[in-house]
């Protein structure tokens, strides 16, 4: 606690948010039974509102280990003798969790708490609020069953948010209530979380709508922020979209943490056990740690031999880390209204770690300085694609993609074809609609509908079949560069391929819809 109440800790933090443009940062920490918080900047520039630590933020999946929770207190109740860590999805959810393809249908419980399903993420494939029918956690689970997996069962890490939304499903089905009020009975209400809800939207039917912090992104161009209302995400549920405050969510970590109500040791262990190997890569391990872990909802490693459970959160607009060390009982919650707010909570988790541990003052690492490239790899390779904030980047990155379709291609083919005979309607039972259209004279899918909201320009590259396609975020405008496909029947495309992820084996194939 001296650290964190040292003037000199206040003006690190202020420095870092305006080094890394994050608008407002909000920190609550606990040592065994005491608390204390604070926060920085603003939570808003119109209008202005100075952020606290009761300012309300989306943590994004740091989400995940209270959906976890929930499982584990399911399979502490004897009213629920089925649901076992061990307990197949497929036979909990009968009809409903149904896995493509062989071999995949003893998928277990803690399979899809610690991303070990093999299923892909597919991330973009699932429908926001802005679609003509938004999914749900129901229509998730369901839509499993027309996708890709991309690895074998317990063969590989692959963050995938949709099974944890078919988590979440779960506990609806079994428990007999919506997810929200499971949350609100089991932990919010005796945790006296009284300020934290599941989607901005409850939380503002009970009059906390003027404590939410608007999502915000650096324009580097015009040198300012840019403000945006977080939505609702029915999509979400389960894989993110709990809305709540440091001074909240800190008792949730502190119960956990100390085994207090609703936690048992039992249902500690569980949520905590060790079952996927998130990453091989030695090279990059942070410096006196071990590999990182994931456990169900939670990541653990060991940090100069001391035992650390984390997990971080990160929308469009908003991040979250949040943290304890069960050998020091201290624990925290760091949340900030911007993207890269939480690479600041690693760096100051680190700075917490080594003055719990009374390391010398000579041996402390400048973390921001360690952290910063490990942080940039991971942020712009979630998915084994390119991508890229600038325009160097993005060409750099697109010339890798037509190499990998016309190897030896020195300039793009001239687009021959008329693009009106790619344009129109194409669907994939599991991705749904695509439409193909024209716009500055070149082929364009807006995806607007998806909960990650983004569009697709694709560039010609050979054979008047092979494109680069440049998936860019409607909200930041940072791009992933992907490669696409046209198959024809005669002078009509008649199927797009598009490869949203390199984990899978093969393009997302859309067969064109034909026209009444």
């Amino acid at each position: 606690m001296d650290l964190f109440n040292s003037p000199a800790f206040s003006s690190h933090v202020e420095e870092l948010i305006k080094k890394y443009h994050v608008p407002g940062l909000a920190i609550a920490v606990v040592h065994k039974d005491v608390t204390a918080s604070k926060a920085f900047g603003v939570a808003s520039f119109d209008p202005p509102r100075p952020m606290t630590a009761d300012t309300l933020l989306d943590i994004a999946s740091a989400s995940k280990s209270l959906t976890a929770a929930s499982v584990a207190l399911l399979v502490a109740d004897d009213k629920y003798p089925e649901v076992k860590y061990e307990a197949e999805m497929a036979k909990l959810l009968p009809d409903e969790f149904v896995m493509p393809g062989q071999g995949y249908e003893g998928v277990t419980v803690e399979d899809i708490l610690s991303h070990r399903s093999g299923m892909a993420s597919n991330d973009n494939c699932y429908l926001g609020p802005r679609a003509k029918n938004t999914d749900d956690a129901r229509s998730i689970t369901r839509n499993l069953r027309n996708l890709s997996t991309a690895a074998p069962i317990r063969t590989r890490y692959m963050y995938c948010n949709m099974m944890f939304s078919a988590a979440s499903y779960l506990v609806e089905k079994k428990s007999g209530i919506s997810f929200a009020d499971f949350l609100e009975d089991r932990f919010f209400k005796p945790l006296e979380m009284t300020s934290t809800n599941l989607q901005p939207e409850l939380a503002r039917s009970k009059g906390l709508g003027d404590r939410i912090s608007p999502g915000h992104w650096w324009d580097k161009k015009a040198k300012k922020y840019n403000e945006f209302v977080i939505p609702d995400a029915p999509e979400g549920q389960g894989a993110g979209s709990i809305i709540t405050s440091v001074n909240d969510y800190v008792k949730y970590v502190k119960a956990l943490m100390n085994h207090e109500e609703p936690f048992t040791e039992d249902i500690y262990k569980g949520l905590i056990k060790p079952r996927t190997i998130v990453d091989l890569d030695y090279e990059k391990l942070t410096p006196f740690a071990s590999p990182l872990l994931y456990a169900a909802g939670w990541e653990t490693h060991y940090y100069r031999g001391h035992l650390v459970v984390a997990h971080n959160g990160c929308i469009a607009g908003s991040s979250s880390n949040h943290f304890f060390l069960p050998d020091f009982k201290f624990g925290g919650a760091i949340f900030g209204n911007s993207d890269d707010a939480g690479y600041l909570g690693d760096v100051l988790m680190h700075e917490f770690l080594d003055e719990l541990i009374g390391l010398s003052q000579d041996l402390r690492l400048n973390w921001d300085k360690v952290l910063y490239e490990n942080y940039t790899d991971k942020k712009y390779d979630e998915y084994g694609t390119n991508e890229n904030e600038d325009a160097e980047d993005e060409e750099k990155a697109a010339e890798e993609e037509r190499q990998k379709l016309c190897p030896g291609i020195k300039e793009p083919e001239p687009q021959k074809m008329p693009l009106s005979a790619y344009t129109g309607e194409y669907w994939n039972p599991g991705w749904r609609g695509l439409v193909v259209e024209i716009k500055d004279g070149q082929l364009f899918i807006d995806c607007s509908d998806r909960s990650y909201v983004f569009t697709l320009q694709l560039r010609h590259v050979c054979e008047q079949t092979k494109y680069i396609a440049i998936e860019r975020e409607v909200v930041g405008g940072v791009a992933i560069v992907l490669r696409a496909e046209f198959r024809f029947d005669n002078s009509t495309a008649v199927r797009l391929g598009v490869w949203f992820d390199e984990r899978l084996d093969d393009y997302v194939w859309f067969d064109r819809v034909q026209e009444k």
